[in-house]
Parts: structure tokens; sequence; C-alpha cells
């Protein structure tokens, strides 16, 4: 049986032909299947929508009242339609990421650039944030994707790791002397110490770690971005824990000087995160794969190597 919808659609045709027979044409059925297919449309209403003559049929007054609202409605329609499509092949949309300024900067600059290629028309919107605020953004729906400071602990969350990074500490010309020589994690408590804010999850990893091997920090300066944090230890105001892979410039031009340790801080990473019970987005979808396809190529560099 025919739908309701689907009966109004084939009375607009007849509408805009004045025939049933060339409605049956643009439609692709027969003339009798239109025919009564308008009869139980009319039937269904209980009033008669067309005048019928042997040279075709004209639309009544109560049918020129109805195709004026089926006509806008089935505009409408077409136009959702549309617009749906368009967000299928990416030519319209919005792609929302939470993301700090560091690692938009120093990791996710290139995947933005990279999609903002391939689909020009998507609008790219960033909301910036520490860990824990990007996290609480992909779950109240405020973004579609995250890029984090791992670790992470939310079962919630799918969680990608996309790079390692490594902690390190610098210092400026003022401490130069303290580059040649190895330092415990003792050592460090006598230097006034620069790190980035309580809230941040790198400054709460590297604390952790210091814990764990009997030392308590207490920084001087607690700073709200990295960038600070490099320019606070430039300007000698102290010792410095940073991102080594967020520092190159300054180590490469000898602004700072990385100190050497009695070992290493474990390495941790950079990752993406979502909501695993909420499907992507069609653009949130084609930036992950972006992001895959890069690291899978990455991977597969580096075994060659």
């Amino acid at each position: 049986m025919i739908g309701k919808l689907d009966l109004y659609r084939v009375f607009s045709v007849v509408a805009k032909n004045n025939s049933f027979s060339r409605a049956a044409k643009d439609l692709y059925m027969t003339q009798p299947a239109v025919s009564q297919a308008m009869m139980q449309l009319e039937k269904e209403l209980g009033t008669r929508l067309f005048n019928r003559t042997p040279k075709g049929v004209t639309l009544t007054t109560e049918g020129s009242l109805l195709f004026e609202y089926t006509n806008s409605a089935l505009g409408l329609l077409d136009a959702g339609e549309e617009k749906l499509l368009e967000f299928k092949n990416l030519t319209t949309g919005q792609l929302k990421i939470g993301v700090g300024d560091t690692i938009s900067r120093f990791f996710l600059m290139p995947y933005l650039e990279a999609f903002h290629t391939m689909y020009p028309n998507i609008k790219l919107e960033m909301l910036n944030g520490t860990t824990s605020e990007i996290c609480n953004f992909i779950k109240s729906g405020e973004v579609d994707i995250g890029f984090c400071n791992f670790p992470i602990e939310d079962s919630t969350l799918q969680l990608t790791v996309c790079t390692d990074i490594q902690d390190i500490f610098v210092c400026g010309e003022k401490y130069k002397t303290l580059a040649s020589k190895s330092l415990s994690y003792e050592d460090l408590l006598k230097f006034p110490l620069i790190f980035l804010e309580k809230k941040s999850n790198s400054r709460k990893y590297v604390e952790d770690f210091l814990l764990s091997n009997g030392v308590h920090i207490e920084p001087e300066f607690e700073l709200g971005s990295h960038d600070l944090v490099l320019e606070f230890a430039r300007s000698n105001l102290g010792i410095a824990c940073v991102t080594k892979e967020f520092s190159k410039d300054y180590l490469h031009r000898g602004l700072l000087y990385e100190l050497s340790l009695d070992g290493d801080i474990p390495p941790r990473s950079i990752g993406m995160c979502f909501l695993k019970t909420v499907p992507l987005s069609r653009a949130a979808t084609k930036f992950v794969e972006i992001i895959e396809h890069k690291r899978f190529n990455t991977r597969r560099t580096i075994k060659k190597a």
C-alpha cells in the first residue's frame, strides 16, 4: 500500500502536470496506479481534489489549497535531504575539537591543515582546556574529539596513543654550568623550580614520578602555559620542567640547556579520545582516519629504518 507521504508526492506531480498520464511518466508508474492513488487520497481526506475532464485534470478549490501546503512541505523535505547529503559528502558541517594550545601548536597543526585542505567547507571549532577540562567537554557533547596528555583513566572514553613525548628539565644561561653535571632528583630542590599549574596532567605526571622517588616539589613558579614556562627559564628565573618535543627551538638556538639527571623520567604520550558509546559525526570520523593513517605510515617507516 502506498504511504501517506507517497500519496502527497503523487498528488503534487499530478497537480503540476494537470494530467494523470504525464504524471505517471514522471513517476515511472502506470496511469491506473496514479489514478487509484489519487482516489485513495481523496477518500482519506473526504474531499474531491481534481476536476476530471477528457483533456486532463484541474485542481478543485480544495485541491488548490492542499497543493500550496503540499508543495511547500515537499520542498522543505527535499531541502532537508539535500542538506543531509551535503553533510554525508562533507561539503558542509562542523568539527569541534578540544585541545590545549601547546598540543595544538606542536602536534595537531599538520593534521588540521590536511583536513582543511581535503574538506575546506567543514568549519573547525577549537575549544581550549586542560586534559580534565577536555574530557568533560567530550562527555558533555561540547566537542567531538579531544587531544590530551596521557595517561587518562576513564572507561567511558576511547583512547588512542598518537605520539610519545619526554619530560625534561632545562635552564637558562645563569645555570648553564649545571648542564655539564649529572644531577639527582634531590639536587633539583636546591634551585627555584618552574612548573605548569597543578591542574595540568603533565605536571601531575612528573610530580607523581618524583614523589615515587621520595622527592616532593614546591615550585616557586606555577604557570598556565608551556610557552611561559620556557620563557621563565630563559629569563633565568629557575629550573623548568618542560616537554622536550615542544622545546626543540629553544634548545637548538641555545636559549635553554637540557639538564642530565640520574635517570630519565619515563616517557608519556599525547593521545586522542572520544566517547565509546556515541557514534562520531562524518567529519569527526574522517579526521580520525587522517590521524590513524599518519600513525600507520609513521610506524611502517620506523620498522623499515
